[in-house]
Order: C-alpha cells, then sequence, then structure tokens
C-alpha cells in the first residue's frame, strides 16, 4: 500500500491550513489532526447543510423529468435517450473537472457549478412557462446537470478533507452518505406531492430556490488554501495537469486497485440492482406495492448503514472493512436469485443496501486518507468516470441478457462473479501489499493516544 500515514504534516487529509495557528497549545487529549481544524464541526455542519439542501432540489428535478418524459411520450427511445444525456456527460467530464478541482478553489468550483444548473433549470423553467416543452430542452437540460455533476464530485470529494481532520474522515463520510441515502427516501415523495398538486415548473422553481440557499451557505464557508507541492515555481498548464494526474492514477499501484475494485462493485451490484422491479414483476406479481417495497427496503438499508458508520466510525482496517462487503455483497446478490418469497427478497435487498456504505465510505476515505491534497481533485475524477461508466455499461450487458435468460440466473452469477472478484483483488500482489500496509497503519493508529 503506497501510502503514509494520514498523520504526517502534508498527507491527504492532514494539511492544518490557516486554522492551524489558531489552537492556544497542544492538548494531549486531542490528536493533533483535530487541534489542527478547531472548527472542523463547524464547518462540515455548515457544508454538509448546503450539500444536502441542494442535493433534494436537485433529485426533485431528476424524478420529474423521467417521470414527465414517460408520461409524455411513452417512449423507450426517449427514455433511453434521457439516460445517455444524464449519465454520459459526467462521465466525460469528470477527468477534467478533477483538474479543475485541482487548480481552482474548490468551493467556488461547487458554486460555479450548482448556480449554471440553476440558471440552466430557471430558463427551461421559464420556455415551459412560456409554452415551449420541446424535447431537446430536456436532453439539454439533463446533459447540462451530467456536467455539473461531474465537476461537482470531484471538488466535493477532496474538499471535505479540507474542513475535517483525518480521524473523523470515517464518519463525517458515513453521515454525508447517511443523508444522501435519506434523500433517496424523502425526494420521490416530495416530488410526486409537487408534481401532482402543481406542476413540473413549480420543482424547478424550488430547485433554483435549494441551489440558492446551497450556494448562500457555501459563501460564508472559510476553507483553507491548498498548497501545491507537487510542483515547483509556476503553476504548469492545464493539459500538464491533466497528463500528471494520469500518470499519477498509473503509477500509483493502491490507487488502480481501489478503482479496479469500485468499478468491479458497480458493474455487478448496482446494475443488476436495476433488474430487481424486473425480477419481482415476473415471480413475485405486478402490485405496484410489491415494487416500492423493494426500493424502501434498499433505501432503508443504505440510511442506516450510512447511520452505522457515522456512530461507530467503521473498522480501523479499511481495506479488510471494503473486502469484506464485497464477499458479502457477493453472498446477498446471488442469495436474490435464490429467494423463495417476496419477503425474504425484500429482507436481502435490505441488507445489500446496509452494506453499500460499508464499502463505499471507506472508499472514499482510505482516497481521501492516502492522497496528497492537491491531486484529490484529479483522482476523484478517476472516481467519477469509474461510476459513470460502470452503471450503463453493466446494464448494456445484463439489459440484454435478461431477455434471453431468468433474472434470477443473471443475480446468482452475478454473486459468484463478486466473490471471485474480491478473492482476486484479496491475491494479487497488489491487494496483498495493500492489506499487510493498511493492517500495520491500523495497529499503529490503536496505539495511539487520543484515538
Amino acid at each position: 500500500m503506497s501510502t503514509r500515514p494520514p498523520e504526517e504534516p502534508g498527507t491527504a487529509a492532514g494539511s492544518a491550513g490557516p486554522d492551524a495557528g489558531s489552537v492556544a497549545g497542544p492538548d494531549p487529549g486531542v490528536p493533533d489532526d483535530v487541534a489542527a481544524k478547531p472548527r472542523w464541526r463547524r464547518d462540515a455542519t455548515i457544508f454538509l447543510s448546503g450539500q444536502t439542501v441542494t442535493l433534494f432540489g436537485s433529485m426533485l428535478v431528476q424524478y420529474a423529468i423521467m417521470w414527465h418524459l414517460t408520461l409524455e411520450t411513452k417512449s423507450g427511445s426517449v427514455m433511453a435517450l434521457a439516460s445517455v444525456f444524464g449519465f454520459l456527460p459526467q462521465a466525460i467530464v469528470s477527468i477534467f473537472g478533477g483538474v479543475w478541482a485541482d487548480r481552482l478553489d474548490r468551493k467556488r468550483l461547487i458554486m460555479a457549478a450548482d448556480g449554471t444548473i440553476a440558471v440552466t433549470t430557471l430558463a427551461l423553467a421559464i420556455l415551459m412557462l412560456a409554452g415551449t416543452d420541446h424535447l431537446w430542452l430536456f436532453y439539454g437540460t439533463l446533459a447540462i446537470r451530467s456536467i455539473g455533476a461531474g465537476i461537482q464530485l470531484p471538488a466535493v470529494s477532496a474538499l471535505i478533507p479540507q474542513l475535517v481532520p483525518t480521524s473523523k474522515l470515517m464518519r463525517v463520510n458515513g453521515l454525508n452518505g447517511t443523508i444522501q441515502s435519506a434523500m433517496m427516501l424523502v425526494a420521490p415523495a416530495a416530488a410526486a406531492a409537487v408534481y401532482a398538486n402543481f406542476s413540473i415548473v413549480a420543482i424547478f422553481f424550488v430547485d433554483v430556490t435549494t441551489a440558492a440557499i446551497g450556494i448562500g451557505l457555501l459563501v460564508v464557508l472559510s476553507v483553507p488554501r491548498i498548497v501545491r507541492r507537487d510542483v515547483d515555481g509556476p503553476l504548469p498548464g492545464y493539459f500538464d495537469d491533466l497528463v500528471g494526474g494520469v500518470r499519477y492514477v498509473g503509477r500509483h499501484p493502491f490507487i488502480r486497485w481501489v478503482l479496479l475494485l469500485f468499478g468491479v462493485v458497480f458493474l455487478l451490484v448496482a446494475a443488476p440492482s436495476y433488474l430487481t422491479p424486473l425480477l419481482i414483476v415476473r415471480t413475485f406479481g405486478e402490485e405496484v406495492w410489491k415494487l416500492t417495497a423493494n426500493e424502501l427496503a434498499f433505501s432503508i438499508g443504505m440510511t442506516l448503514g450510512g447511520a452505522l458508520i457515522a456512530a461507530w466510525g467503521g473498522l480501523r482496517n479499511r481495506i479488510l472493512m471494503m473486502l469484506g462487503s464485497v464477499f458479502v455483497f457477493g453472498g446477498l446478490t446471488a442469495a436474490l436469485g435464490l429467494a423463495p418469497n417476496l419477503w425474504v427478497f425484500l429482507a436481502l435487498m435490505f441488507g445489500i443496501g446496509l452494506f453499500v456504505p460499508l464499502f463505499s465510505t471507506p472508499s472514499f476515505t482510505v482516497l481521501q486518507e492516502t492522497v496528497e491534497p492537491e491531486r484529490q481533485g484529479r483522482v476523484f475524477g478517476f472516481v467519477g468516470l469509474v461510476m459513470a461508466v460502470s452503471m450503463p455499461l453493466g446494464m448494456a450487458v445484463f439489459g440484454p441478457l435478461a431477455d434471453l435468460y431468468s433474472v434470477e440466473v443473471l443475480m446468482i452469477a452475478a454473486g459468484v462473479l463478486l466473490i471471485a472478484a474480491a478473492a482476486v483483488a484479496l491475491l494479487v500482489p497488489a491487494g496483498r501489499r495493500t492489506m499487510l500496509a493498511a493492517g500495520d497503519l491500523s495497529r499503529r493508529e490503536g496505539r495511539r493516544p487520543g484515538r
């Protein structure tokens, strides 16, 4: 595992920043990284509050547009194009957005992306009020929102370690995951209520309002400046930074290992999970409440999993936690194909949702702990690329196969492949080195005072 202990000065989340000088004196009962960021609770609360408000509005719009296109066109081709415009731009932009996150002020970058999305949504609302609702307007809006997501993901992921001490990253990331999962429960109901009682335009105005609130909260946030220690002299050109990020990921076996594992999990868990409604309809019946229960079981599991991480903090050995979760994913996914009745199926979906944060939170945290602050934007740009590409790619494979084979067979196959992938990830040289290094680091952390 090619990494330094996160608490060393100058490592990923350990940059002291301007706030470090405000500490009156060392407190032997407080870890150094916490003492260096005395306002981290306030800063994290402001930041996560702004992101929550913005996320709520964004999810309302996402649901509303998909429902509107479905109801107005009833066309599978339209929905397929909407998915392309909603995912492909993010995949393309994530790499470039990561470079911006390392070159520019991350807070302002997030604000600019939020503002651009809000202006685009406002323009669509005004055009619809004027009687214009061409399909290309919706496609364009989805594309711009997707571009914004490609810019925001690397910046948000790299900004959190600037605000939060290294030793608190797992809990804060867990809390952030809990909030996102809770939005998956609240947003559809809120979108349905507004859409049914008012119109899609009303939802657009809600999104503009939430974006304004989120930007306002970011304005009052003080973020320490990142010093580029990876360059001597003038800042290199944009494409030099882009090439440098690609080379860094290519030469860093641990980061390559994490990204590959992330991609495999998204391919073999996220994509097949989109086929669970089809499995329910084919096997357990077409009642709407059964489909709703499926979504609720998964979302409630994710919410509780995130809350568990936020309260517990997870294992000190992040890698063991990640790989253990993948083995559990494999077993639960295969079991979905063997479920004897709906209630067992729903319990398994709950279990998969519960373990999603137990995989994703340590995955993000270990990258934040490992990667130097001035390179985190570019690394998380690759994470965004993996996330944006894996799911559509998986659906392109599993979707057609679902018309040739039963979904149960596909679930069993995906589960077996996941278990095999986790075993390979553990046994390859990079995996063995990573496990040994993570074990040594967790033992050193356990012996430190204040832990």
